[in-house]
């Protein structure tokens, strides 16, 4: 994990809790900026209306599913 440098190594970020489908780029930028303005308060009961145990849905959105026992990647 964290292979490539950018935010999620720096931050040391390992987990997708939340996410959003938009129509366009212009849309979704538009949401990112009015996000980034929210207390963390605001972004928290955001994640945990969708999410309430902050399960990592990278599988969800990739189609992926894992398979019991088998031990994770050591990327």
């Amino acid at each position: 994990m964290h292979v490539i440098e950018g935010f999620t190594k720096r931050y040391g970020i390992g987990k997708l809790v939340w996410f959003e489908l938009h129509g366009d780029m212009f849309s979704a930028i538009a949401r990112e900026q009015q996000i980034k303005k929210w207390n963390r308060a605001w972004k928290v009961r955001l994640i945990e209306e969708k999410n309430p145990y902050w399960n990592d849905l990278w599988d969800e959105i990739t189609g992926q599913s894992k398979v019991a026992g088998f031990p994770p990647s050591r990327e």
